[in-house]
């Protein structure tokens, strides 16, 4: 019997593990890196579990700890962590772990990958010499494929050349637990389509018990019994369906599922080509999520440091980073540039009369405003206060002033609902950069604002430079 050694210090966490692995494999637990390693001095290790909240550690500190240590460098090695501890995992993955399992832990999904890394040679003798081939190719394409898309594309292009099968779909729930085809062999690529769970009993049993479903001939099999009037036509005999069982919400479980016309199709070469591909495919995607989501995080948060956070608009320091960008640009091809300025007038009395909460409500409005009338090349920005700006590359002093006309009539037209039949108003300067009128974006600026300036004293007339 193999030998499993949990390193986990969470007495409820290592109960739950013992019950699910208890019953086929000898399972030791240690609270340290330090007892984990005397442990595997005395007893002949198969696989480690290294939960990544240990008290005393990163748990990719651990994980190195271990792989530099001659007792347990090439013990197979799966993480267990919470889902937000997505850096840890890729850490730890870069300490020399070699997979990881979220919490809380599924039954299935656990016994899935400990049974994939305790595998032994023996277990590939009936796979051919292309078939490993085809595994090495397809762990080195996913393995830096970042879009799970992607990844299902190449999965089903895969198995349709290794296997003789006349269609290779991978099926999902999408976030409305609708059943869907996210990619197959006779699809579009992008095109899913949505499918009655009623008439798959055969996906409908591997959802429920998450485990491979053979059906070697589906005119005879008892499970296909109440969809027999609508297979009558079907070229296809041999249906295989191996579940590839993830908990994030981006992919919910996923199926794949080949076809066969030849009864008595899956041998059991098949069987066990699918199941290694669905376990490949099944960490490929899951890696592919994280790294999407740590993509967007960064994102997030590179956004939120660019963006003011009420309007959503751009900030005053990214509006200049920009026009420095687009002024440089102006000069070097002798294009025009145009910067509007735009300042609610009266502001105060808003925020005074109606309170801080409406004076908000008149930003964010006029924010959204400004944002949907310029165009996808212009640039938005909360310059202050109450004050905003905006950036038309390659626009004339006609076209800007034409915007800041059309701007100003929209914004006297919006009804604002704490104003009751009040209504606001702004004061616009445009000043425009052309055949080097000025010498800096700092010019440019001063410029548009002195034209602000100047209108607001004109009462409402639009100056224009």
């Amino acid at each position: 019997m193999k030998f499993i050694l949990v390193i986990d210090h969470d007495p409820f966490s290592r109960t739950v593990i013992n019950d699910y692995l208890s019953g086929a494999y000898h399972v030791l637990f240690a609270a340290s890196d330090e007892e984990a390693i005397n442990i595997a001095k005395h007893q002949p290790l198969d696989l480690i579990l290294l939960d990544m909240e240990m008290p005393e550690g990163n748990g990719a500190e651990i994980c190195s700890l271990l792989k530099e240590t001659n007792t347990t460098k090439y013990i197979p090695t799966i993480l267990l962590s919470s889902c937000n501890q997505k850096a840890d995992i890729i850490n730890g993955l870069h300490a020399g772990a070699d997979d990881y399992l979220t919490k809380p832990i599924c039954e299935n999904e656990l016994l899935a990958r400990v049974d994939t890394h305790l595998r032994t040679k023996d277990y590939y003798a009936d796979l051919e010499k292309e078939d490993l081939l085809m595994l090495l190719e397809l762990s080195e394409i996913i393995s830096v494929t970042r879009n799970p898309k992607k990844i299902l594309t190449i999965i089903v292009e895969k198995m349709v050349k290794a296997i003789d099968v006349s269609r290779c779909s991978i099926i999902g729930l999408n976030e409305g637990g609708e059943l869907v085809v996210k990619t197959s062999s006779d699809l579009p690529i992008n095109q899913e389509i949505k499918i009655d769970l009623g008439k798959y009993p055969e996906i409908e049993k591997a959802l429920i018990t998450q485990q491979p479903v053979v059906l070697q001939d589906i005119r005879t099999d008892p499970l296909m019994a109440p969809v027999r009037d609508m297979i009558e036509g079907l070229t296809d005999q041999a249906i295989f369906v191996v579940p590839i069982i993830k908990k994030q919400s981006v992919i919910g479980t996923l199926f794949l599922r080949t076809a066969s016309p030849v009864r008595e199709w899956v041998s059991a070469r098949i069987f066990k080509l699918c199941q290694l591909v669905a376990n490949i495919s099944g960490n490929a995607l899951e890696n592919a999520i994280i790294f999407e989501a740590m993509h967007s995080q960064k994102k997030l948060l590179e956004d939120l440091a660019l963006r003011d956070s009420l309007t959503g608009l751009f900030n005053h320091q990214h509006f200049h980073t920009r026009l420095e960008e687009e002024f440089y640009r102006a000069q070097r091809y002798s294009l025009p540039l145009s910067c509007v300025f735009a300042d609610i007038d009266n502001f105060k009395h808003i925020n005074d009369h109606y309170g801080h909460v409406t004076g908000d409500m008149v930003l964010k409005q006029i924010g959204r405003l400004i944002d949907r009338t310029l165009r996808k090349s212009d640039l938005a920005a909360r310059y202050g206060g109450e004050e905003f700006a905006g950036l038309l590359p390659n626009t004339s002093s006609d076209g800007a002033c034409d915007f800041a006309q059309r701007l100003e009539d929209e914004i006297g037209a919006l009804s604002i609902q704490p104003l009751k039949d009040k209504r606001v108003s702004i004061s616009v300067g445009v000043a425009t950069y052309n055949d080097g009128n000025l010498s800096s974006y700092q010019d440019l600026v001063q410029r548009a604002d002195e034209t602000m300036y100047v209108a607001k004293q004109a009462k409402k007339e639009i100056i224009c430079q």
